[in-house]
């Protein structure tokens, strides 16, 4: 939650090194007013410095990866794991796959570079870049596995010869080396390393040799197939794993964007702004236009204060900011891997290498690392000297209080005000307590309604008005209906009349598309400013014959159709200590609507969506009404990755303690596993229980559908009770 009003946008397109420290920097010294939005294509970045030492084994995989989305929480920033197309000058808009477009005041690039080579037959299909760094990462870590289990031959290539082609060939040749059919080759259209000076490249040269990479200079490679490469002379060469590294390229969708580029990279002055001053760039797809250098990391990362600074003064009231000048150095530093635990140092014509070079080079890198790594905790507001009793508790605790259905009222709280409700009677209207959702009469038609609305998790409003739209449909499907028509609420927080335009536009937009996919409207809605950020929907759907809690029958085979995990993944990174990765599937998850499922799920005795009750709180919510017991398996029950080192390490979502009370006939293990059985879920799954025969068939179109669907357990006689086998 924005302490102040905000009225400016900063936009940090792309999640590179000088934007990684960005983010920490803002995370220090915010500047009140400002929201911030990082983009990039996924959660993690990649330190390029570490990359030859993963490549080779000398690092985890998680040790080089840079956590963006707890970088964007400690920052108070949104993280929109998408790609950038492109920069609207004219109306000052970035442009995002997938995603409605973002309105900035002030934008940054740091996008990086790539070594994808769009002109070589096969390369897009067979081939993989060497950049961006976490693609290359995730598919040589699946080659190298592979290649050990002998599921293919270790035979690679790698196209482009020169420092950084080397420096991996060197690597990856290490890595596989015990292997006594490896094969590697270093190809280069000319010389091998010839930009590098001689005593370097001699080192270099030496180095290859011993590691067995066949070096095959003056080639010029024509296509890349899955098991080969065909050069120029008709000849081909094995390889299962074909590397580009040929050069630095920029991204094409910079050319479109009206910026003075310099073969393709933004130009840029000494205070990093380009022919547009409220567009900054660094890192590699900048071109320093006043003192142009090569492409490397150690510029990106002193470009970082002085971005920052500038950032800041541009963005800040008052019209005779000073800006900072950036001057690289005229030489610095290389330090290059050299497959082993040994590397090479060269600066200035002096060159040395060994163990203590690979040490040197192996403490700068951690540090680095250390540093976006590393986030001081964030301490919570002084409380007055006197206040009420009870106060401090509530208002400290032991952690903060969740967002989402962490936030829900507990169930035998609702259970028993709404029992003290009386019913008004009226033939239209059914009361079925506890049901996903109303139902009511219109002739011969069945509708059913319902309302979900949420305060926010996330700093992204389109991404939490995407979650909240599938959640409030999760009751219309369970019920088995097609949605229909949704009225919407939004509550933003203070902002100034362009910010709330913006908001507005991609929330509406979110919506629309959500909605439009799934055959509804939206017809209306409210507005209205607080303290935060949160979106509401009452939801119409439309059926033949309702499906209910009350059906289910001894028997029936219990069918969940997406995994637990959001309410304690949720908690640890609002707690910073949830990897972004496994955020990333957390997200894509609750966005995955279940309408496809439902439809597939539509002959179910009974049906229920996993929400803020947790799993057995719904389950047992089916018992109760249909008068049943239920067994499931507990190692059945699908997880999201990391929700159980979470469970383990302690986590626990701020309902939590209420669903365990509010689930009183549940029988089984205590645990980390079994504690997820009470996980309050956002957008969860659906419940369905079918008979056996019905319950196979659907699992499978299922999991054909791309749901991580699982039979879990069956109903049982009576009396009312959930019991757990571990």
């Amino acid at each position: 939650m924005h302490e102040f009003p905000l009225t400016r946008e900063l936009v940090l397109i792309g999640g590179g090194h000088s934007h990684a420290l960005i983010l920490k920097r803002w995370g220090m010294k915010p500047l009140p007013g400002v929201r911030v939005t990082v983009i990039n294509p996924g959660a993690v970045a990649a330190y390029s410095g570490m990359l030859p030492g993963f490549v080779a084994g000398h690092y985890e995989r998680a040790e080089l990866e840079l956590d963006l989305v707890r970088l964007a929480r400690f920052a108070g920033a949104r993280v929109l794991l998408g790609r950038a197309t492109g920069i609207d000058q004219d109306n000052r808009l970035v442009h995002i796959e997938n995603h409605p477009p973002i309105r900035y005041d002030t934008a940054s690039i740091d996008i990086g570079i790539t070594s994808a080579m769009p002109e070589l037959d096969g390369f897009a299909d067979h081939g993989v870049a060497a950049k961006p760094l976490e693609r290359f990462a995730t598919q040589w870590d699946a080659f190298q596995t592979a290649a050990r289990r002998g599921e293919v031959p270790p035979q690679m290539a790698v196209i482009g010869g020169g420092v950084a082609g080397a420096e991996l060939a060197a690597a990856m040749a290490y890595r596989l080396g015990d292997l006594p059919q490896m094969e590697i080759t270093l190809i280069d259209r000319g010389e091998i390393l010839s930009e590098m000076r001689a005593p370097t490249r001699h080192r270099l040269l030496e180095t290859l040799a011993r590691l067995r990479v066949t070096l095959r200079p003056q080639t010029q490679v024509i296509r890349v197939e899955a098991d080969r490469v065909t050069f120029s002379d008709g000849s081909t060469l094995g390889s299962c794993f074909t590397l580009g590294a040929a050069g630095a390229r920029p991204y094409g969708w910079l050319a479109d964007t009206g910026l003075d580029l310099h073969d393709g990279f933004v130009s840029v002055g000494p205070t990093l702004q380009s022919s547009d001053p409220r567009i900054f760039a660094a890192g590699d797809c900048a071109h320093l236009s006043h003192d142009p250098r090569p492409k490397a990391g150690v510029y990106a990362v002193r470009e970082a204060p002085v971005l920052f600074d500038n950032l800041r003064a541009c963005l800040s009231d008052g019209t005779n900011a000073t800006l900072r000048s950036y001057l690289p150095q005229k030489d610095y530093l290389k330090l290059i891997s050299l497959g082993g635990k040994s590397a090479l140092a060269d600066k200035a014509g002096l060159v040395t290498s060994g163990p203590l070079m690979w040490r040197w080079k192996d403490r700068i890198d951690r540090k680095f690392m250390r540093k976006l790594k590393d986030l001081p905790a964030m301490t919570p507001p002084a409380l007055p000297a006197q206040m009420a009793e009870g106060l401090r508790d509530e208002a400290l605790g032991k952690k903060p209080m969740c967002g989402a259905c962490g936030a829900k009222v507990g169930g035998d709280i609702l259970h028993r005000v709404l029992s003290e409700q009386p019913g008004v009677e009226r033939r239209d209207v059914l009361h079925l307590a506890g049901d996903d959702a109303a139902l009511l009469t219109h002739g011969d038609t069945w509708q059913v309604a319902s309302v979900d609305h949420l305060r926010a998790f996330v700093e992204d409003p389109v991404l939490m008005t995407r979650i909240t739209a599938i959640h409030a449909l999760g009751d219309v499907w369970a019920m088995g209906a097609s949605p229909q028509a949704a009225l919407m609420t939004v509550t933003l927080p203070k902002m100034s009349s362009a910010l709330q335009e913006g908001w507005l536009s991609e929330i509406m937009q979110a919506a629309r598309d959500v909605f439009t996919a799934e055959g509804a409207e939206i017809i209306g809605g409210h507005t209205a400013m607080g303290t935060e950020f949160s979106v509401g929907f009452s939801v119409t759907g439309l059926l033949d014959q309702p499906i209910t809690l009350k059906g289910a029958r001894p028997g029936d085979q219990i069918v969940l159709t997406k995994p637990l995990g959001t309410g304690v993944m949720l908690a640890a990174e609002m707690e910073m200590k949830a990897n972004g990765r496994d955020m990333e599937a957390a997200y894509a998850s609750m966005v995955k609507s279940s309408g496809e499922a439902a439809q597939i799920l539509g002959n179910a005795h009974a049906m229920t969506d996993v929400t803020g009750f947790g799993l057995a709180g719904h389950l047992l919510g089916i018992c109760r009404a249909s008068e049943v017991g239920a067994t499931i398996r507990l190692d059945d029950v699908p997880l999201l990755p990391g929700a159980l080192d979470q469970s383990a390490a302690g986590m626990r979502s701020t309902i939590y303690p209420a669903n365990r009370a509010y689930a009183a006939e549940y029988q089984g293990p205590e645990g980390a596993r079994a504690d997820l059985l009470f996980d309050p879920q956002t957008a969860g799954g659906l419940l369905a229980c079918l008979s056996s025969i019905r319950a196979e068939k659907c699992l499978i179109a299922l999991r054909a559908a791309g749901y991580e669907a699982a039979l879990i357990g069956e109903i049982t006689e009576g009396p009312v009770r959930l019991t757990v086998e571990a």
